[in-house]
């Protein structure tokens, strides 16, 4: 272990400065410092040396050139006992250990008010260079570009006067993981003129016009669900980067993946904002699985849509019952009606803080692996105690996450795509029989939408009063799917006598709509865009259905 004389502190973040730069000096460390960090420590009463004084060269080019010396940068790579003459004849001073955080070139640029030439002007280059040189010579020089390890470091110094090999160790991965998402950002910046995903996707084509609800328009979708047309590649225009940087922070290792033979782990992205499972708080029970964070991010994300105050109950990465309602508990147990026998051992999640009459509700009716809620009522928690094996994880409010990308890996690549944000309302509705949907039947079939994106495909939903009756998910053939979800309704007595019916994608033909109306159904949504469209309205005006067409998809695998 070796002993730091010297720290070179320059940072953009000068949260915690004054008081590490404080607790150095308290132990005869030796400051230098630039530009306004060293106005910082000087207005502090601390002292410090300009880097400029250290190098006998001053800052240019408005502080851009300051620290790209040989003295900066021999001081942090100088080897003990290899380079020491070197250093000495140049005058050389070891530099042991460095402060350093980046210009806010991601906040900056995504300012909707801020240029291009702002945004390049807030690329960090010695600061990088210095990172670099201290973590790659991390056996004698430490590197803090967190100031959560500022404390750390400090007590670490006051128990034994030094750092010791894994502290440095590990401040080095750190340094290096920040400087390589910080030259992600840059390069996705570069790239595609964004830091965020992009809002839609260019390759596709324009949403198709739709007549507004009650129009006597019956002609079917003339685009097939909005696909780009043939031979569209990604080229030189491409809004995505060449080269995809990525950077998540592990957040636990987990005890196994999806089956107790496969490793895993649960990482975090470094740029996530909002409410969700990565930033969730687990308060109390075991430890995540791979598959308790999978399912309670889909109930999640599926619930986090409604306005009004909603339940899902997902299991297998499916939601086996969704409701709204006026209460948390009257959402519960509408949507627990839908499936119980798949419930059980499912993962619940709320739009609304969790109450202690809802909880002592689930708790006496089912097992429930996870619950999941915005908050949860201080009176709920002794239910809670007393059950200690249930997972709860609290998200904070949850609003509307920002443009993201969706990331699923294949052999040897990743596919990318932007995350379905898509959503519609009434006036996006196509009327494509001679009946149009009451009010009733349009609010159910626009609910029953919602769930359907969250559905594994080949998804069929059906709906009544803001609550599920029965869903078919995952099947090869939607006609299955359609004979699934009814006999999950009738499994519990659930009659679907003038409910509704959502389909993720168009009805390629007749027959699953033939099983709709034979058990009841009788309006329908669904994207439209089959080439038997016009058999399938046909089929529909002859069982006196009601149909709208979306002009949008909702597949998910």
């Amino acid at each position: 272990m070796t002993s730091i004389r010297r720290a070179l502190i320059s940072a953009s973040d000068k949260a915690g400065m004054t008081d590490l730069a404080a607790a150095l000096n308290e132990f005869g460390i030796e400051i230098l410092s630039t530009g306004g960090t060293a106005r910082l420590l000087r207005e502090a009463g601390l002292p410090v040396r300009e880097v400029a004084d250290y190098t006998g060269f001053p800052e240019i080019m408005d502080g851009r050139v300051k620290t790209l010396h040989p003295r900066v940068h021999g001081a942090l790579l100088g080897r003990c006992g290899t380079d020491d003459a070197v250093m000495r004849e140049h005058g050389i001073e070891p530099i042991d250990l460095i402060v350093v955080n980046l210009y806010p070139f991601a906040q900056t640029a995504k300012r909707d008010d801020c240029s291009d030439e702002a945004a390049i002007e807030q690329i960090d280059i010695g600061g990088p260079a210095m990172l670099r040189s201290a973590a790659k010579n991390h056996e004698r020089v430490a590197v803090l570009v967190d100031p959560g390890d500022y404390a750390p470091v400090i007590d670490e110094l006051r128990a034994g006067g030094t750092l010791s090999a894994a502290t440095r160790r590990r401040l080095a991965v750190k340094a290096f993981a920040h400087t390589a998402a910080y030259d992600a950002a840059i390069a996705s910046y570069l790239g595609t003129g964004t830091l965020e995903n992009v809002e839609s996707d260019p390759l596709e084509s324009d949403p198709l016009e739709s007549d507004p609800l009650g129009s006597d328009s019956s002609d079917p979708l003339t685009t097939a669900q909005g696909l780009p047309p043939d031979g569209v590649t990604a080229g030189p225009d491409s809004p995505w980067p060449e080269t995809l940087q990525l950077t998540f922070i592990r957040r636990q290792n987990l005890r196994y993946g999806e089956n107790p033979h496969q490793a895993a782990a649960f990482y975090a992205d470094s740029d996530a904002s909002g409410a969700g499972i990565a930033g969730a708080r687990q308060l109390q029970g075991k430890e995540l699985s791979f598959n308790n964070i999978a399912d309670a991010d889909a109930a999640l994300e599926c619930v986090r849509q409604f306005a009004a105050t909603a339940c899902v109950i997902v299991k297998h990465a499916n939601p086996c019952g969704v409701a709204i309602a006026d209460a948390a508990l009257d959402a519960y147990q509408r949507a627990f009606r839908t499936d119980p026998t798949s419930a059980f051992g499912g993962i619940i999640a709320f739009n609304r803080p969790l109450d202690a009459t809802t909880v002592a509700a689930i708790l006496e009716r089912q097992f429930v692996e996870v619950l999941v809620a915005p908050e949860i009522d201080e009176a709920a928690w002794p239910l809670l105690k007393a059950k200690p094996n249930v997972r709860v994880l609290v998200t904070g409010v949850l609003e509307p996450l920002a443009a993201r990308r969706d990331l699923k890996s294949v052999s040897g690549g990743l596919l990318v795509q932007d995350h379905d944000r898509g959503a519609i309302d009434s006036a996006d509705l196509k009327l494509v029989t001679r009946r149009a949907p009451g009010p009733t039947e349009l609010s159910d079939l626009l609910f029953a939408w919602q769930v359907c994106k969250f559905v594994k495909s080949n998804a069929i939903v059906y709906a009544q009063g803001g609550a599920t009756l029965g869903i078919g998910a995952g099947q090869m053939s939607r006609v299955v799917s359609s004979r699934v979800a009814a006999l999950k309704a009738h499994e519990q007595g659930l009659g679907l006598d003038a409910a509704v019916m959502a389909s993720d994608a168009f009805l390629p033909f007749r027959d699953g709509l033939d099983v709709a109306a034979g058990h009841g159904i009788r309006a329908v949504i669904q994207p439209g865009g089959s080439v038997r469209d016009t058999e399938v309205i046909a089929a529909a005006d002859g069982h006196g259905m009601a149909m709208v067409f979306t002009g949008m998809r909702h597949f998910r695998h």
